[in-house]
């Protein structure tokens, strides 16, 4: 091997031409262009990190000799992972936690532009940190840069170290397993700072933005822009108050499986659809005279836009039922429905279509001249309730600072808020709405954006980390395993051929 020899921990190694010249050394970056490559070469660095790594050599050594133990214990489960997985396990649920693990997304996943340029820059941090890594083992251990390069190949960003390679090989063993482990070791410690950074970004973001009050819209598509707008909040989901977007997707996908099954809170009409028993309103008996009566036709709705199809849910004899809690109650097959008009039925009182008993020994919730409806429900047209209130209008910005109490958010429910119905499918609707659960203290003044795109940054840094140390422990060409491996496998075969030599000595004596 040359003096002067580079090489790319983490990505490859190549030789160099030449010592670069001295007034190359002076220049404080020089670059390379072609087609496929282009890098940024750094000698501004050499001399601080160098004198950072001498200073503190004591401190630095101990920190790597960790990093070593930590390297070598992750080359050796990610190598029997591997093996297991390629020759001894057929499972592909493994190596889709793998990837969900490493990269946040399903290889199946679509990623998009925007996703592309987070997954670019957490690339080149990482990267950098992984060389940085490299780069303070050599200095602690006495051993001078070349410099430091920063390349894009094709579209693959990376970085890298040059040093003098036969230097390294030249000190002790343990000394280029702390230099070969740095890079791995940096990796997994800035992954485990990004998800700790995660994990108290509420309390750091505390004096700026309220966390898990209701999930903020910052976006929003067909079906759901006719209703919400961006900075509008999301207080509940068909009665169940949503304060995260976890609950948001966990209520559609919830609601979306209850029509999809037979479960003990529906009736299913056989054939045409769903009637859920809990979900009844008070309907005035005058508004009923308004309504068209239809026969439903199967599998769709026959009634015209703005209006749903509603069957009647009648009072029952609370002494003729034991159980009414924990049992379904046979609702009778009526293929009949009524055509009502969706806005005439929001605001009404709510009725219980399982005839909880009144206090009064009464099993009808609505009035003598109001009669339960409930909605019948198919597959793709789901009825829900979404309560939402405007925190950011002007109402709402001047209520709240004419009120202090506790009840502020609640207050400007009521009076900046509305509640609205979906008919449609539920999968479609959860998706048509990007949320955050952060929410401006001072209205529009602080960007609502920012803690969704630091969040997805920290994200995506922690799996692209996790991934380049985990790779780089694979004992393959090119990468830090390699290394390593060679380093332990010369150190066995030293020791073996000390024991060879030492039998030979006795057996001659």
């Amino acid at each position: 091997m040359r003096v002067n020899r580079a090489r790319r921990h983490g990505a490859a190694r190549l030789p160099l031409r030449a010592s670069p010249p001295l007034i190359h050394r002076v220049t404080a970056t020089v670059n390379a262009i072609s087609c496929w490559y282009c890098d940024l070469k750094i000698y501004a660095l050499n001399e601080p990190l160098f004198r950072f790594g001498r200073k503190h050599t004591m401190i630095l050594k101990l920190w790597f000799s960790i990093g070593t133990g930590f390297g070598l214990t992750a080359l050796i489960g990610v190598t029997w992972t591997l093996i297991w997985q390629l020759f001894l396990s057929s499972d592909t649920r493994l190596s889709n936690l793998f990837s969900s693990l490493l990269f946040g997304f399903s290889p199946s996943l679509r990623i998009s532009m925007s996703d592309a340029g987070y997954l670019f820059i957490s690339t080149l941090v990482s990267v950098s940190v992984h060389e940085f890594g490299h780069a303070i083992a050599l200095a602690s251990e006495g051993i001078q840069l070349e410099y430091i390069a920063v390349f894009i190949a094709v579209l693959f960003p990376g970085a890298l170290v040059a040093f003098d390679y036969d230097l390294l090989q030249a000190l002790p063993r343990l000394t280029s397993l702390r230099v070969y482990c740095a890079g791995i070791w940096h990796n997994a410690v800035f992954c485990a700072l990004c998800g700790l950074l995660l994990f108290l970004q509420p309390v750091i973001l505390f004096p700026f933005y309220m966390h898990a009050e209701n999930p903020l819209v910052l976006e929003v598509a067909s079906p759901l822009s006719e209703f919400l707008s961006p900075g509008d909040a999301i207080a509940s989901l068909d009665g169940a108050a949503i304060h995260s977007v976890q609950n948001w997707m966990e209520m559609t996908a919830l609601l979306d499986k209850k029509i999809l099954q037979n479960s003990s809170d529906s009736r299913y009409f056989e054939g045409f659809g769903a009637v859920d028993s809990r979900k009844g309103y008070c309907v005035p008996n005058a508004l009923l005279e308004d309504g068209k009566n239809v026969l439903l036709a199967k599998n769709r709705s026959v009634c015209p836009e703005n209006f749903t199809a509603f069957v009647k849910i009648y009072c029952f004899d609370p002494s003729k039922s034991v159980d009414m809690d924990g049992e379904d109650v046979d609702l009778g097959r009526k293929e009949n429905a009524l055509c009502l008009n969706t806005k005439d039925i929001v605001n009404l009182e709510k009725c219980d279509g399982r005839g909880k008993v009144k206090k009064n020994g009464s099993s009808c919730m609505c009035s003598e001249d109001e009669s339960c409806l409930s909605p019948v429900q198919f597959p793709d047209l789901m009825w829900i309730e979404i309560t939402y209130s405007r925190l950011y209008s002007r109402e709402s910005l001047q209520l709240r600072s004419s009120l202090l109490d506790s009840n502020t958010s609640d207050a400007v429910q009521q009076t900046c808020g509305g509640t609205f119905i979906f008919v449609g499918d539920m999968i479609s609707m959860a998706h048509s709405v990007q949320l955050t659960e952060y929410q401006p203290r001072w209205g529009v003044f602080l960007s609502k954006y920012l803690p969704n795109k630091l969040e997805k940054s920290l994200i995506c840094t922690f799996h692209i980390s996790l991934a380049l140390a985990l790779l780089n422990s694979l004992p393959v060409y090119f990468l830090d395993g390699e290394s390593i491996l060679e380093v332990v496998l010369s150190h066995f075969t030293s020791l073996s051929s000390r024991k060879t030599r030492k039998i030979h000595q006795e057996v001659r004596s």
